[in-house]
């Protein structure tokens, strides 16, 4: 993890530079497919998924204490945002429209002031101030 400077700018562009956005996804996308038949299952976007521990950074909640069935709709509910045709598997066209939706939020809640935050490296936060920086380089 690193701590760094980034704001909707720096985000609205890596999404708009289509070589760097889609090579990242489709990095992420190859990463998941464990079984490489080119579709995403839930077990497969399952860990990806609560890695993100919705529960714990934006509801305050222990996920180790919430029930389990309410996780695990939570859980299939984000799935199913990217399950855009409903046939229980993600694509990568579907894993695309929803990670460019996903990343355009971002860059529209972060607005024109910089904001300094800690990003995983890998990520998609972090590979769009690399690619930030090493533009500016």
């Amino acid at each position: 993890m690193s701590v760094e400077i980034l704001d909707g700018k720096t985000m609205q562009s890596f999404v708009e530079d289509e070589g760097a956005f889609n090579a990242s996804v489709d990095g992420r996308f190859a990463a998941l497919d464990g079984n490489h038949d080119g579709v995403l299952s839930y077990p497969e976007m399952a860990g990806e998924l609560m890695s993100l521990r919705v529960l714990e950074k934006h509801f305050g909640v222990d996920e180790a204490g919430a029930m389990d069935d309410e996780l695990a709709g939570l859980y299939r509910c984000l799935f199913a945002r990217f399950d855009r045709d409903g046939d229980c598997a993600v694509d990568r066209e579907e894993f695309w429209a929803e990670m460019k939706e996903v990343m355009l939020a971002v860059a529209n809640e972060l607005g024109f002031l910089p904001v300094q935050m800690v990003v995983e490296e890998g990520s998609f936060l972090k590979v769009a101030v690399d690619r930030e920086l090493a533009g500016a380089a």
